[in-house]
């Protein structure tokens, strides 16, 4: 079995357990983490406003957490992909959370996570109904974070039907970032996911509700772009209903300004209660989601790293620790120390530079190859954009796509935690075997014989010989020993086994 040459001696020494800190741009000049190359002060005006947000910048969530407060449960539109649950664990998709918050205890339970993640940049309402409709809770919510945590960034998603009545008031509180949920521009395909909404104290159904939720999402984008603020389009793929159609979604939404467009997997199993779920609508494959990703590439910038959060979730995308912040474990009284975040963020400024380059460095290694043959690689990681988790601890592998255009992270795959203790692992190898498919090589900062032998039988190579390095060095030092004949080396020393 193909296994990549390790050399003793390496250039670069390895960083803490957790995730490494972070990259700013050498000589002044951002990287191209947003799908530009930042050398004009447009790219650069907007380099600066997204580069701390993790949704919005696929370089930024390798280093920087998001907290989502469960503040508004209240909602005016009914999705057959969604069902709200407000006292749920065990579930990882939007719409859910553990406990319901008043603007108070959410404001307790932020001072309390910033203290101790200093990775934190964003504080976000995303349900688990609509933020815009559940405005009064939404807005007490921002007003306390803003008083306390005044450099943080606030952002809202919301299903749009509301949002065009909070435009004014949203641009008046400085909240920069916006997310859409818009799944159609044909009243007769939304009308095949929405049975209903309400609006102007009326319930409307079918067609109708469809166009009117339609208008009043586009409405909304335009005053959005008027006003400046950068606005990320979330859309559902669900195979046989809007999957076609989503190219057309992409060029209005295009048309009217949005940054970004991220197109999501449906989730759909019987167990969340969903009319999709109950009925049996399946979810698109991977390849089907990344074949429309690739299709629509090129008009608006498209997001691959979307982990589906709860309304609750915290922490690194990937890395959710919203369970180590029960309200009832928090004191009634948090002092909020910012000491750690700024401390952090110098940090994340060093490391931000070094990342940039050998990912640069590792790009034009590979195009330099000219070589016509493609790699799928996945790598389990904490952040920090090096290969620093371990196999059996991952919950979600990130996917990069590797050819003559480059290294490119398109997307990732959800896995169950393989190290259980010994209980369900031969299970829980296969769940992680069908996610795998397609997959040639796995990077892991550690993995065992077994389930690297089984991985090896369905055709997928494992190593951790490349364990912290740079996600980009590792990935380039690999295909250009598949397809260049230099030898695979590792340039950074994990710890010592």
């Amino acid at each position: 079995m193909w296994e990549p040459e390790i050399k003793v001696g390496t250039t670069s020494s390895a960083p803490s357990h957790r995730a490494p800190m972070a990259p700013a741009m050498p000589g002044g000049r951002a990287s191209s983490s947003y799908g530009l190359s930042v050398t004009d002060d447009k790219d650069a005006r907007i380099w600066e406003r997204i580069k701390d947000h993790p949704c919005f910048s696929e370089q930024a969530h390798h280093y920087f957490a998001r907290m989502h407060v469960a503040v508004a449960p209240a909602c005016n539109i009914q999705c057959n992909y969604c069902n709200r649950k407000y006292d749920c664990t065990n579930e990882s998709r939007p719409g859910v959370a553990s406990v319901k918050l008043t603007p108070d205890q959410a404001l307790r339970k932020v001072l309390a996570v910033a203290s101790k993640v200093p990775e934190l940049s964003v504080i976000g309402v995303a349900g688990p109904g609509d933020a815009c409709y559940d405005w009064r809770k939404t807005v007490a919510t921002f007003e306390g974070v803003a008083r306390e945590i005044p450099d943080i960034k606030l952002c809202i998603s919301t299903n749009g039907l509301a949002l065009p009545d909070h435009v004014d008031e949203l641009a008046d509180m400085n909240i920069d970032h916006v997310t859409i949920t818009i799944n159609m521009v044909d009243p007769v395909v939304g009308a095949k996911i929405y049975p209903w909404i309400l609006h102007g104290h009326r319930r409307y159904t079918g067609i109708e509700a469809a166009r009117i939720l339609h208008e009043r999402q586009m409405l909304g984008l335009e005053l959005l772009t008027k006003r400046g603020i950068l606005t990320k389009i979330n859309s559902v793929m669900i195979p046989g209903v809007n999957d076609t159609h989503l190219v057309e979604v992409n060029r209005w939404i295009r048309d009217r300004g949005a940054f970004m467009h991220n197109v999501v997997p449906l989730i759909s199993k019987p167990s969340h209660g969903t009319y999709y779920g109950l009925t049996g609508q399946r979810c698109p494959e991977p390849f089907e989601l990344k074949a429309l990703q690739d299709c629509l590439d090129g008009n608006v910038k498209l997001m691959r790293h979307c982990q589906q959060c709860r309304a609750d979730a915290i922490g690194l995308l990937g890395d959710d620790r919203e369970r180590e912040f029960a309200l009832d474990q928090i004191s009634t009284k948090v002092e909020f120390d910012p000491s750690k975040r700024e401390a952090y963020r110098k940090l994340v400024q060093h490391e931000r530079g070094d990342q940039l380059a050998a990912k640069l460095d590792a790009n034009k290694a590979v195009k330099s190859l000219g070589s016509s043959r493609t790699l799928a690689v996945a790598v389990a990681t904490k952040g920090g954009g090096r290969i620093n988790e371990h196999f059996g601890q991952a919950r979600e592998l990130q996917v990069y796509a590797v050819s003559r255009k480059g290294i490119n992270l398109v997307g990732h795959r959800k896995v169950e935690q393989y190290c259980l203790g010994g209980l369900g692992e031969k299970a829980t190898l296969d769940h992680t075997i069908v996610a795998l498919d397609g997959i040639d090589i796995l990077l892991s900062s550690k993995i065992g014989d077994c389930p690297k032998k089984r991985l090896a039988e369905t055709g997928v190579r494992a190593s951790d010989a490349f364990s912290y390095d740079y996600i980009e060095t590792a990935i380039g030092a690999l295909y250009a020993a598949e397809f260049g004949g230099k030898p695979a080396m590792p340039t950074a020393l994990g710890p010592s086994n």
